[in-house]
């Protein structure tokens, strides 16, 4: 089947090294074990280092509200035990129901977090690296470039500061869906995920991991012992036109996609999803839902149609909520199970990189390059 001509998208970015900013240690950066040899802690009761690591984790205190620790233990260790994250915007929407952050690093780089509420539970979406090397056409994170990964503390710190501002909504599900590419730091976000799971009780079927397609990074989350889920940004289901969309496929391209797809399937008996962001004229017609019927089909998989969280600036446009719906139905017919993911926080720059390519002036544009839309962040089923 002949590919849709694809508009003028990003040039693809280039490889960036997994760069880690120099070691500083906050305090989700800290083992227990780490914990127990703090001076803070040396020549206290055996206990102090569990009741500093559940204050911290299962009840989401900064060390000063651990009332139940002498006044001045507590002192030492908000010395001690920093915070990784510096709140340096915040925006709200959908009646304060989307909550969206821009944290400052320790080194000055910028990362984003989103906090979706719903009546009895709450969403966040976190991100895994400040920037990303991944070149997607429809991400402002891509287009400011590369940073570094984030460490295991920074992105723990982002689903406990969800916690305290969701109270008393439980924050039920983690989403791995915001700047960066969670399988291009993945021991980090693995570690990540692990303490999500242990220490702040979050199942590991709430817990999903989205990738552009990194078929070595798919295969080893397939290995590990925590059944998580798996969304992949496909966008395309064709070659042709994914090598331009994600520039990723170029190295791993659907077929090899596919098998890495359908072992994780497998291996973990977690239904698969795919998302899909239509824009109009390019992956939104008759043609490309019957392309993606045919590779979701065989894995199993669950598709979410995500229309374009609009961005002022960005040449490329989403389908119209009429074709959206129509999509889905052509879907449907073709016995493909989706859904359309509702958009939240458009206007406070909800989606992946809007709020920080606003701090800084504007998504750093590559000479030659249009500017598209933007995909917001997601909400679990």
């Amino acid at each position: 089947m002949k590919a849709p001509a694809a508009p003028a998208v990003l040039a693809p970015a280039r490889a960036a090294p997994a760069v880690l900013a120099p070691a500083r240690r906050s305090a989700y950066d800290l083992t227990l074990e780490d914990l127990r040899s703090l001076s803070a802690l040396v020549g206290q009761p055996a206990y102090r280092a569990r009741q500093v690591w559940d204050g911290l984790h299962r009840r989401a205190l900064r060390p000063s509200e651990m009332t139940d620790l002498p006044l001045a233990l507590r002192a030492r260790l908000t010395e001690e035990l920093p915070a990784a994250l510096r709140e340096a915007a915040r925006r709200t929407a959908d009646g304060g129901d989307t909550l969206k952050w821009l944290w400052e690093l320790h080194d000055g780089r910028t990362i984003e977090t989103v906090l979706m509420a719903y009546p009895a539970r709450a969403t966040v979406c976190v991100s895994t690296q400040a920037g990303c090397a991944m070149g997607c056409a429809f991400c402002a994170t891509g287009q400011g470039g590369f940073g570094r990964n984030l460490t295991t503390g920074e992105i723990v710190e982002q689903v406990v500061a969800a916690v305290r501002a969701s109270r008393p909504r439980r924050v039920s599900n983690v989403v791995f869906m915001g700047m960066g590419e969670p399988l291009a730091n993945y021991d980090r976000t693995w570690a990540a995920v692990r303490r999500l799971h242990a220490a702040l009780g979050i199942s590991a079927r709430r817990l999903t991991i989205s990738t552009v397609g990194l078929v070595p990074g798919i295969r080893r989350l397939a290995e590990e012992p925590l059944p998580v889920n798996l969304a992949v940004s496909l966008h395309a289901a064709n070659d042709a036109l994914r090598d331009r969309l994600v520039p990723m496929n170029r190295r791993y391209p659907l077929e090899a996609l596919a098998e890495a797809c359908a072992a994780y399937v497998a291996r973990t008996g977690r239904r698969l999803s795919l998302e899909w962001a239509l824009v109009e004229g390019t992956n939104d017609r008759a043609s490309d839902m019957a392309e993606l019927a045919d590779f979701a089909r065989p894995l199993g998989a669950h598709v979410n149609l995500i229309p374009l969280n609009p961005t002022p600036g960005f040449a490329l446009r989403g389908s119209s909520p009429a074709r959206v719906a129509e999509a889905r139905e052509e879907l449907e017919r073709l016995g493909v199970n989706a859904t359309v993911r509702s958009t939240r926080g458009a206007r406070i720059d909800a989606a992946c990189g809007q709020l920080a390519a606003r701090a800084r002036g504007g998504a750093a544009r590559r000479p030659g390059a249009a500017r598209s839309a933007v995909v917001g962040p997601a909400p679990v089923r």
